[in-house]
């Protein structure tokens, strides 16, 4: 089915769950002209999104041509099999694990219900959570899988691809078991590894502390988010994930004998392993990933210096592909990775020296 095939989504559009990702979808359906409905177990939260101009309430007489389901793990089939029962809209979800939502759902609803209920899910997020976090910009460009089972119908899965691109997403179609082995290893599993490394920064001495850096801030940045929704997300996900954490635990034992042995072949083989896991990574706009160097810079902290060096290099014509901030504890100074392509960095340093900044290579 071409994107000129797919049946039109002209609402109405009922959300069930106006949390952040519930509460950006009805935004950007409102936003498009279409009725949303908003039904919660919140109040204030249909109140707070109702505020933000993402729909109204959810009325016993609406009769929606599709129902999303964004609620908690937990929730989802229980949600689901509601929604089929009492509307006969299509009905997608947008939970993070798939297979076990569908085998839910199959057990306790007839064929004829079953084939409108397509699953979905945005890669799209934040470690911030409720409506007020919302907006209608958070799909753009984002992929969005979409995991129809044998028994949906196509124009059911037509109905969600013309969400997903009414929301600015980019669809992805997936078999349900294959998306759920697919996070697994690119988002659940790194959650874990970060979980893991922030739980031994807890009981830490100030004195270790203080040597934080960019890097430990990385690698941990995502443990920050709720630990209820993650008990949830890796119950449903159980399966997939013990298998990927046999794995790395094969790896780690590895790890400590070569670093007990001194064995220097095989340590710099698990670490050129972890440069090509690194490498495989798509790129900027989904391409290959191309070589890319870091120009450190000395920025004081306070307004109007960033805007200074972005513009800078925008005037050098140097492109800036990432950036990260590194804040000096004992100055009022932040150390500024700017990420380019390799062949712009030295470039970029002689320009931006030669303007007063202070650099490091």
């Amino acid at each position: 089915m071409t994107e000129d095939d797919l049946p039109a989504l002209v609402g109405p559009v009922e959300v069930v769950g106006a949390g952040l990702i519930g509460t950006s979808i009805a935004l950007v359906c409102s936003r498009l002209g279409m009725e949303v409905v908003l039904r919660d177990t919140s109040a204030e939260n249909v109140r707070t999104a109702h505020g933000l101009g993402a729909g109204r309430a959810v009325a016993s007489t609406d009769r929606p041509q599709l129902v999303v389901v964004a609620v908690p793990p937990a929730a989802v089939a229980d949600a689901v099999v509601d929604a089929l029962g009492r509307t006969d809209a299509v009905v997608t979800d947008v939970g993070s694990v798939k297979a076990a939502p569908l085998a839910a759902v199959s057990a306790r609803v007839g064929p004829t219900e079953l084939v409108r209920y397509v699953g979905s899910h945005p890669m799209a997020g934040s470690e911030r959570s409720g409506p007020l976090a919302a907006s209608a910009a958070l799909f753009d460009g984002r992929p969005w899988a979409i995991t129809p089972h044998p028994s949906s119908s196509p124009d059911a899965v037509g109905l969600v691809e013309a969400l997903v691109l009414e929301c600015g997403a980019a669809p992805l179609r997936m078999d349900p078991a294959e998306h759920d082995r697919a996070v697994a290893r690119t988002s659940h599993l790194p959650h874990l590894a970060a979980v893991l490394v922030a739980g031994r920064l807890a009981a830490a001495p100030a004195e270790h502390l203080a040597l934080s850096g960019q890097g430990v801030r990385d690698v941990t940045r995502v443990a920050a988010s709720d630990p209820a929704l993650w008990q949830q997300i890796l119950g449903a996900n159980s399966e997939a994930v013990l298998d990927l954490l046999g794995e790395v635990r094969s790896d780690l034992d590895a790890l400590m004998a070569a670093v007990a042995a001194g064995a220097e072949t095989g340590l710099v083989e698990i670490l050129t392993r972890g440069n090509a896991g690194t490498a495989a990574i798509p790129g900027k706009h989904g391409g290959p990933a191309r070589p890319t160097r870091s120009v450190f810079v000395a920025v004081p902290d306070h307004p109007g210096e960033l805007a200074r060096l972005f513009g800078d290099a925008g005037e050098i014509g140097v492109n800036i592909e990432d950036v990260r901030i590194d804040h000096d504890p004992a100055r009022p100074v932040g150390l500024t990775e700017l990420v380019v392509e390799r062949g712009s960095a030295e470039r970029l340093l002689a320009a931006l020296e030669s303007r007063g900044w202070t650099t490091h290579r």
